[in-house]
């Protein structure tokens, strides 16, 4: 059985929290674990400037989240894991599709059209703060997929639309250029967790309401002990249904536990204990890996080695697919 390609890329636009956890990091994981599975981790950080005019933000968050991925167990042994801008393949691979990707598909993204629609309900010129950045955002994230023909990408919801675009952009260069690329298809998880905030919103850096994944011990609790809950006394029974300590729990526990917890809701558990349970749980999960992240922080060259490896087996891809590709827009020796 022919292995499948999977990538995931990890915009390095700020420091890692219980919702991305949960919700990308530990299911990527486990996933590349899987024998029959080739994947590639890349650190995504040209994206992230479209956003980001802080220089040592994008480097902070690129050193947060390689720690990370590697603290939390990531087999480099087994998954590919490098950085964007250390494949020089890729903005050329950009360059080469943006020539073939028609202007109208760029104008439907919903990131663009959401910032043209703010301009216009502002009072703003239309294109008040847009760089081309974020207009051409869809089609760095073709590149990103296409230079390694991955056939399938966990995304969220809200990138759904930008598969297709990479779809559509990968057939209009087969059909100008020959069959080149596999058509990637978007894996959305129905199942994935997604966890609330202290606020109970989204977990979101726009909200103010993150958890830091790698909070040292006092301050995780600090930080629970802050999720918002009502005024119901001890003793007063509790809704397991409208309860964002609860949400944040199940995200973590078991089904016994969760169940546990539940009964406990009916039976007027205190909000001071329930907090107490659901730091001591998460606590226990992410001490060791705390440990190997604080480890690696300390020691960045760690982190640096391992991505240059990572880079190295991607150009192993890369580099020749590039020339291949050269060679079939027309840009080859001349004898």
């Amino acid at each position: 059985m022919k292995k499948q390609t999977v990538l995931t890329g990890i915009t390095t636009s700020g420091t890692p929290h219980l919702g991305n956890y949960v919700g990308a990091i530990k299911p990527a994981i486990a996933a590349s674990r899987d024998p029959d599975v080739r994947s590639y981790f890349f650190l995504a950080d040209y994206h992230s400037l479209i956003k980001s005019t802080d220089p040592e933000r994008v480097l902070q968050s690129t050193l947060e989240i390689a720690a990370t991925w590697l603290a939390l167990g990531l087999d480099t042994s087994k998954a590919v894991f490098y950085r964007q801008s250390d494949i020089s393949e890729i903005p050329e691979l950009t360059w080469f599709l943006s020539c073939s990707t028609a202007k109208g598909l760029m104008n439907r993204s919903h990131a663009y059209k959401a910032s043209v629609q703010e301009n216009q309900e502002s009072g703003e010129d239309l294109d008040h703060g847009i760089n081309m950045g974020l207009f051409n955002y869809p089609i760095l994230m073709t590149a990103d997929i296409l230079m390694f023909n991955a056939h399938k990408v966990p995304v969220g919801k809200d990138q759904l639309q930008h598969l297709e675009m990479a779809r559509d952009i990968a057939a209009r260069f087969n059909h100008s250029y020959g069959k080149h690329f596999v058509l990637p298809e978007a894996v959305v998880d129905e199942d994935t967790k997604l966890i609330p905030g202290q606020d109970g919103r989204k977990m979101s850096k726009s909200y103010n309401n993150t958890i830091p994944l790698w909070l040292p011990e006092k301050q995780l609790r600090k930080a629970i002990m802050k999720i918002k809950t009502n005024s119901l006394e001890p003793g007063e029974a509790k809704d397991p249904n409208d309860s964002t300590l609860l949400t944040i729990y199940s995200a973590f526990a078991n089904s016994e536990q969760k169940a546990e917890m539940v009964q406990a809701y009916h039976d007027g558990i205190a909000w001071g204990t329930a907090k107490q349970i659901v730091f001591e749980h998460i606590n226990a999960e992410l001490s060791e890996a705390r440990e190997r992240y604080e480890a690696l922080i300390a020691n960045p060259a760690e982190i640096e080695a391992e991505l240059l490896q990572g880079a190295e087996k991607a150009r192993e891809y890369a580099t020749p697919f590039i020339q291949t590709l050269r060679h079939a827009v027309g840009i080859r020796p001349l004898a």
